[in-house]
């Protein structure tokens, strides 16, 4: 493990133990092996002068909700380090007491809630003290003779101790088990299934500490050859309509849309052909608090994945009633992640954010497993003790905090013509409202506009059969499926008259204006019949209701496609899709209209610029994000119950009304 400390880097934040300590949290929060997704927590003892002029010393401890990666000062909780310590001292204390007292501990009534482990970080009588939750240290704990192998790799330089749950009774067995310790010889305390602490009346030798203990466990590991299995799969057609139905059935578990994100790098589809993986990946996480996140145990699928969701949620429902003390109300019963035998995992989350955090969860784990099945057997705690973090009242009091959910959280979203314009206004527009969004377009700058976790660019021809199939299987493959299509690629052909028109030239534009949207619904519709409140939205053109000279191929082009999707409103509205049309007219802000078009077409209508733009009943610049929003107003609850409908979004055009 590499030694992140720099002189330089830490010369800025000499100046107080406090900045000293934001150095250090940042250099363990950047090192995943040790710190996931705000897990771990740093503390720092310190003097304060209070508003009065007294000194006083003050125990700062990471505050919940901030990640050690980017954490501030303001990130940690400060606390009277003399109530800590008395309240370690105490023989009893419920966990809500626990919170109420740390709360009327802190000194700044607006800085966040105290870590739960702040007891514990102020008993330690060292300065500097760091946690994390190092893969290396607990895939070997979590074996059949864990604490015997740490015992050979640390001897007497680290206290192992057996797992407690985290809170008041942690810092108590700490207390007791150090009680007459000297401090000199330890260089580390090793809670078994749960993770390490160092500390040192020094930053960085209590920073150095961490690293070297943990290097130690990565040769040791390194020694007996633990390494991660890696395997191949290739994907075939009916796998993705397997996924989107294995989505569909979790999300009915959730009670709303889920995203369902099939990993089929080397790592997860070795781990998903592993000989024994039914047991395996059953036995519970690497650390109980991975709970909140995963659940305490994978999916098994195989050649019936829906049917093997909805076994799951039997299975969770029974997990629940075994060991409720009848007084809790049981979570959602869906899968966080699932094996697919021989296939790789699917990652189950309501939103993006969720699922990246799931997801670097499992790669840990799958990593964390396999060396504990080298090193004797990979062995989790009792779904006892997982259940009691699962359903820890601190834990559930967290979820009344969590916001509320956005319209479109959840949902997949599909884009074409999306690298400019109107696509790429709507591409922004549903990704602002929780969307995952998945753009496609011909030119590749769609890859580099779109290169974000919830928002993905694909180069497709909507017009080659092949490219559209390749793009959408990407799609489920990415997110789980599709719950909205918006159909919008297209070119506005220079002016030609019926005796100048080619037929190659109608051709090519009925195949961009028509043929191709026919076949992106065509692919996607089987997926839209197992999204959730689906919806494909046309965008057709004010050209329909009123055609201009010179514009004849386009024109009928977006009026088949018009037809064409009354007729697909009626075919798919049994399924519960619906099928509406956008009628936009003179958009100015898309790639079509350049300075000197417009300057010409102004002055063919004796305007201005400026004059022409607004050039309506409503005297409205129509942009591209009003069209944009249009259309996720008709993806949304408020057009719920329509379908079939033609809406325009053009300020009000005399030839239309």
């Amino acid at each position: 493990m590499k030694n992140l400390w720099n002189d330089k880097d830490a010369e800025p934040f000499t100046h107080s133990d406090l900045a000293l300590r934001v150095y250090t949290s940042r250099l363990l929060g950047q090192n995943e092996n040790l710190v996931l997704h705000g897990g771990g927590n740093t503390s720092v003892k310190t003097i304060v002068t209070d508003i009065f002029g007294d000194k006083e010393e003050i125990l700062y401890v990471k505050g919940s909700g901030w990640d050690l990666k980017t954490i501030e000062e303001a990130g940690f909780s400060p606390t009277r380090l003399d109530v800590i310590r008395r309240l370690g001292q105490l023989s009893a204390m419920t966990d809500m007491e626990m919170t109420r007292e740390l709360a009327a501990s802190m000194i700044d009534p607006g800085a966040p809630s105290p870590s739960v482990e702040t007891i514990l970080h102020g008993l330690i009588p060292l300065k500097y003290v760091d946690h994390s939750h190092t893969d290396a240290v607990v895939a070997i704990s979590n074996t059949l003779n864990g604490a015997d192998l740490l015992k050979q790799i640390y001897a007497d330089r680290v206290l192992i101790l057996p797992y407690v749950m985290p809170g008041f009774k942690l810092a108590k067995q700490v207390y007791e088990a150090t009680r007459n310790t000297d401090w000199r010889t330890l260089e580390g305390i090793i809670l078994l299934h749960h993770g390490l602490f160092t500390f040192h009346g020094d930053a960085k030798t209590s920073y150095d500490n961490m690293i070297n203990l943990v290097s130690e466990a990565e040769e040791y590991l390194k020694s007996v050859k633990a390494l991660s299995t890696e395997g191949e799969y290739e994907a075939v057609d009916e796998d993705y309509l397997k996924l989107a139905k294995a989505r569909k059935a979790a999300s009915n578990l959730f009670g709303y849309a889920m995203l369902a994100n099939w990993k089929r790098d080397q790592f997860s589809i070795g781990y998903s052909s592993l000989d024994k993986i039914e047991d395996i990946a059953t036995r519970g996480p690497v650390t109980p608090d991975h709970t909140l996140q995963t659940k305490r145990i994978a999916a098994i699928l195989s050649e019936s994945p829906a049917a093997e969701v909805d076994s799951f949620g039997e299975k969770y429902q029974h997990y629940f009633d075994s060991n409720t003390d009848g007084n809790l109300v049981c979570l959602d019963t869906a899968p966080r992640f699932a094996v697919w035998k021989n296939k790789g995992c699917i990652v189950f989350a309501p939103n993006v954010k969720r699922s990246k955090v799931i997801s670097d969860i499992l790669d840990h784990t799958i990593i964390a497993v396999q060396c504990g099945e080298v090193l004797g057997g990979w062995q989790a705690l009792p779904e006892k003790d997982i259940f009691e973090i699962e359903y820890w009242e601190l834990e559930q009091a967290k979820l009344k905090l969590v916001p509320k959910r956005n319209e479109f959280d959840g949902k997949v979203v599909l884009v074409t013509g999306a690298a400019s314009g109107i696509g790429k206004a709507c591409v922004e527009a549903f990704s602002s409202k929780g969307a995952a969004v998945v753009a496609l377009d011909i030119n590749p700058e769609v890859e580099k506009l779109f290169d974000r976790e919830d928002t993905r660019g694909i180069v497709c021809d909507i017009t080659s059969d092949d490219s559209i199939r390749d793009a959408v299987h990407s799609v489920v493959a990415s997110f789980g499926g599709v719950d909205v299509l918006v159909s919008n690629a297209g070119s506005f052909p220079a002016s030609t008259r019926l005796e100048q028109m080619e037929s190659e030239f109608l051709r090519e534009t009925m195949q961009l204006n028509f043929n191709a949207h026919v076949g992106v619904m065509r692919a996607c519709v089987p997926f839209l019949k197992l999204g959730f409140d689906p919806s494909i939205i046309l965008m057709a053109s004010k050209n329909v209701p009123a055609p201009g000279p010179g514009a004849g191929a386009y024109s009928a082009a977006k009026s088949a496609l018009t037809q064409m999707g009354r007729v697909a409103a009626m075919e798919l509205g049994e399924e519960g899709i619906r099928v509406n049309m956008v009628h936009p007219n003179a958009v100015f802000d898309t790639g079509i209209w350049t300075q000197e078009v417009l300057q010409k077409r102004a002055a063919s209508y004796g305007l201005s610029v400026d004059e022409y733009k607004t050039n309506n009943l409503l005297g409205a610049e129509i942009t591209s994000v009003d069209v944009a929003e249009m259309v996720v107003t008709m993806a949304g609850k408020s057009f719920a119950k329509t379908t079939g409908a033609q809406v325009p979004v053009d300020g009000g055009n005399d030839r239309v009304v």
